[in-house]
Parts: structure tokens; C-alpha cells; sequence
């Protein structure tokens, strides 16, 4: 993870204290028990069950790390906007003029982002764009210093389904 803060809103946050409070009461019960009856099977050289039982208990503990870690490191921030302009959480339809063609995509914050179920983070360059803008306005992209194109704000869909899930990392 980068020196910069993830910024999270207040959903984010309840979506990552849930999931670990299910990892320490819930999981991390089943998963220490079932290391000790791999353990209690005897003769540890051969005994697939205890590496494996072993390998979910530590990975079950370093997600808790991570997530513990991303909730004291980060910045909450407010997923409100205007009426009609583009906030997080909302759903954009978008036109981008250098393919002719139109994409949606729905702005969300980098730990929920997800390319490939066309959920772009707030701080990508079309995230850091579109934010703040209007159906309607024609908004400059900056990929990097030499290169950047244009899309157009088709529609604003303000509806949210909180069914983005929190990246794992």
C-alpha cells in the first residue's frame, strides 16, 4: 500500500469493522480448532490437515491485520454531493469521445474499486475528473503529463446498492 492515507466514508468503515468482527468471533474460533484437531491427528511431518488448517488461521489473522491497519490509517471522508453533480457511490453513464462510445461506471473509493465490475475509484485519474461535474458537461481526463482525452457526462444515477465489497488484499 502507498504512504497515502486510504480514505474510506462512513459505509466503508462499517463494512470493514463488520467483517472484523466475523473474522475474530466467528472465524477465528473454527479456524484455531481446527488447527488443534489437525494437531491432535499426531505425527506433524505428513499431516497435510495441520499446514493447511495452520495456513487459513494466519491468513484469517493477517486480513484482520490489514483491516485494522486501513481503519488507523485512514481518512473518512463524506460520500454526499449535490443533486446533480457527480458524488461517490453514484453510477455514471459517460462518453468517451476518442472511442465513440458509451461506459458506465459507478465512482467508489480506491478499496472498493474494481475495473472489471466498472467500479473506478474516486482518485484514478477518471474518478478525480468526473467528480463535481454535471450530466452534460464535457470534462478533461489528465492520464499523466503527455497524454489525456475527454468524455462527456451523459447521466448521474444517485440510487446505491452498498454491495461493493472491500478489496482483498
Amino acid at each position: 500500500m502507498s504512504d497515502r492515507k486510504p480514505q474510506l466514508t462512513e459505509s466503508d468503515v462499517e463494512k470493514i469493522n463488520a467483517e472484523i468482527n466475523e473474522r475474530k468471533l466467528v472465524k477465528r474460533p473454527v479456524l484455531i480448532e481446527a488447527v488443534q484437531e489437525a494437531r491432535a491427528q499426531g505425527d506433524l511431518s505428513e499431516n497435510f490437515e495441520y499446514y493447511a488448517a495452520k495456513k487459513a488461521k494466519n491468513e484469517n489473522e493477517s486480513r484482520i491485520r490489514y483491516l485494522e491497519r486501513m481503519l488507523r490509517n485512514c481518512t473518512v471522508i463524506s460520500d454526499s454531493s449535490k443533486e446533480d453533480e457527480v458524488g461517490l457511490n453514484n453510477t455514471v453513464v459517460l462518453y468517451i469521445e476518442e472511442d465513440d462510445e458509451e461506459q458506465e461506471y459507478k465512482i467508489v473509493t480506491s478499496i472498493r474499486g474494481d475495473s472489471l465490475q466498472n467500479r473506478i475509484s474516486n482518485e484514478s485519474p477518471l474518478g478525480k475528473a468526473v467528480m463535481g461535474h454535471k450530466a452534460g458537461d464535457r470534462v478533461r481526463v489528465k492520464v499523466n503529463e503527455s497524454y489525456s482525452y475527454y468524455v462527456q457526462i451523459r447521466s448521474i444515477d444517485k440510487t446505491t446498492t452498498g454491495d461493493d465489497e472491500i478489496k482483498k488484499f
